[in-house]
């Protein structure tokens, strides 16, 4: 490769690999840019440690004439033999570039490198990439050139890798802030804070179907079971209705100890009103069923049903910052979000699970029955409250 050439590409990376928009075309560009310089790549692996409740790192993965793959580790990876024994783990491990000529008829013990000798691979490099926060991930680089990589082509790409750690470093931490985010705040509400919404008072109004639920019993079973057991009788519990919510296209907007408040946008105009409330509905039926099979067992005694609350409605809420100044949170608040708190708090007395508001019912009407209007504090006037035609229950005196 030419000294003006690599000056090319480094200076490309340098300036963040701006024709990439993500990280599979980062690596696809700087492969194809590679090879077109003259390098005798093949195949090329990245890894990438995340931030991440579910994944332990992503791997992105080039072949020449291929499109990326784009793979994850659970936290299983770590302790597996294929990670264990491969030239990545030594790479990480001892913050050096490993070489392996897999020409030579060695015994090499490691998954990775029988693999890439069964593909043809005849040389396989491995590199550190190392992060300014001390965190070290990996890329490989292999070649099926009989002779193997030249001693210019290991310094090219020696000199090429540590500005693909700088800008993987860049992208990770991007990535990083919109799954914390995503994680803890909810996708629209992250983007919106991504977006520069994180003033306090800053609020829109949003239509939106209101989905409001609660662990019926939360704390009696608190005072009774280990603080573990409760902890994941809690995770068992959100597990059966988070899933439904976003399959809905709903946000979860917040956890509040057993509650759990959930929203789904629709237009402006209302037009897709009826629809979102019938995805809403049919979420809250597998919501139901799923808590319906759910046990909490205590020790020494049989499981105990658990049994939950959830309230629909539509309405307007306001979206956006509140709290102290240094302490903010992205939330709902209204009229709206009030009456759907208070009629989830019908529901115990009612010996019902879902309870709607006229306003959700009135788009699946043939779903629901009138049972009587009820006086709900902090609201002049008795509101109307409708029930599951699949439910029995009883009857509040009402108002």
């Amino acid at each position: 490769m030419s000294a003006d050439r690599l000056q090319e590409i480094m200076d490309w990376l340098v300036d963040g690999a701006r024709s990439a928009a993500g990280p599979a075309e980062l690596v696809a560009q700087l492969c194809e840019r590679l090879v077109d310089s003259g390098v005798p790549i093949w195949r090329v692996g990245v890894f990438v440690r995340t931030l991440h409740p579910d994944v332990f790192g992503r791997s992105y993965i080039w072949r020449l004439g291929k499109q990326v793959e784009e793979g994850a580790a659970d936290f299983s990876f770590p302790d597996t033999e294929e990670f264990q024994t491969s030239p990545l783990h030594t790479a990480i491990r001892t913050t050096t570039m490993v070489r392996h000529r897999l020409t030579q008829n060695v015994p090499l013990r490691s998954l990775v490198l029988e693999e890439m000798r069964a593909e043809g691979i005849t040389d396989y490099l491995a590199f550190p990439l190392v992060f300014t926060d001390g965190s070290v991930h990996a890329t490989s680089m292999q070649t099926k050139e009989l002779a193997g990589f030249a001693e210019a082509e290991i310094d090219v790409l020696g000199k090429i890798v540590p500005l693909l750690a700088r800008l993987a470093e860049v992208r990770t931490l991007q990535r990083t802030a919109i799954t914390l985010l995503d994680t803890y705040v909810g996708n629209r509400t992250g983007a919106r804070i991504l977006a520069g919404q994180i003033r306090r008072g800053d609020a829109e109004t949003l239509h939106a179907a209101i989905w409001l639920s609660d662990l019926r019993g939360f704390t009696a079973l608190s005072d009774r079971l280990p603080p573990r057991t409760v902890v994941d009788l809690l995770n068992r519990y959100f597990d059966c209705q988070v899933p439904s919510i976003l399959k809905a296209g709903g946000e979860v907007l917040k956890f509040m100890g057993d509650g759990l408040l959930a929203v789904f946008p629709t237009a402006d105009d209302g037009s897709d009103e009826r629809e979102i409330c019938a995805a809403v509905l049919v979420a809250a039926r597998e919501a139901r069923a799923a808590i319906k099979s759910l046990g909490c067992l205590e020790e020494g005694s049989p499981a105990e049903a658990v049994n939950f609350g959830l309230a629909l409605h539509v309405g307007d809420v306001l979206y956006g910052n509140i709290g102290g100044r240094h302490r903010l949170d992205f939330t709902c608040i209204g009229p709206a979000v009030n009456l759907a708190a208070r009629l989830e708090k019908l529901t115990g007395g009612l010996g019902r699970n879902v309870l709607a508001s006229p306003e959700f019912a009135s788009h699946t009407r043939g779903d629901w029955m009138d049972i009587g209007e009820f006086a709900v504090p902090g609201f002049a006037r008795p509101q109307r409250v409708f029930g599951l035609r699949d439910e029995s229950g009883g009857v509040l005196p009402a108002s």
